[in-house]
């Protein structure tokens, strides 16, 4: 029941990334005036390319996907670990009812032994970790492991500061990374500060 729970939050936090994203996207270059039936229909579109890419049977902790959709124009952003996932991702897409076309930005991340090692390590001083025992067992865990030539990039969504700093901390210790770990997960329940 738990694992369902964390499962249910974590939909709700990514809904919630994507949502930023959007709105993220809009601010920079502000949309010409719209109908209120468009923004619904590019909502339902977020809403169903979101559910294809977390349904997709290959879609991993070592992948971070994530999009921007404006009238039905989707752009896929992000990192792959393998080639044919970029490939899959785009055509599902393009598949999505109400999709009008695809810009498919998806980085194929090095097929590389040591960055295939390196993965390995941080998922394991990560999901070692007690406190992350609630993320273990999950279909999908909520952090993703990013690694490109050595580079180490966790991205994703926990519950809260402590966790994004113990999961930061933990990735950093599992050694062979070239450089800082970089810590993007987002915070479902942010501390507030005085």
């Amino acid at each position: 029941m738990k694992t369902m729970s964390a499962l249910g939050r974590y939909a709700l936090a990514a809904t919630l990334m994507l949502t930023a994203a959007v709105a993220a996207d809009t601010s920079k270059n502000p949309p010409a005036p719209q109908t209120p039936a468009l923004t619904d229909t590019d909502a339902a579109i977020a809403k169903a390319v979101r559910h294809e890419v977390l349904t997709y049977p290959y879609y991993s902790i070592w992948d971070d996907v994530s999009m921007r959709i404006q009238n039905g124009q989707v752009q896929l952003l992000g990192a792959v670990s393998q080639p044919f996932k970029k490939h899959d991702i785009e055509n599902m897409v393009k598949r999505v009812k109400g999709v009008e076309a695809v810009d498919d930005q998806l980085e194929v991340l090095p097929l590389s032994p040591n960055d295939d090692r390196l993965r390995l390590q941080v998922a394991r001083a990560i999901y070692g970790d007690s406190a992350f025992t609630r993320y273990r067992f999950m279909a999908l865990p909520p952090i993703h492991i990013i690694v490109d030539n050595g580079h180490v990039k966790l991205t994703g969504v926990v519950l809260n500061d402590f966790e994004k700093q113990m999961a930061g901390m933990r990735a950093s210790a599992a050694g062979l990374s070239f450089g800082p770990v970089i810590n993007d997960l987002q915070v479902e329940n942010p501390s507030k500060k005085s």
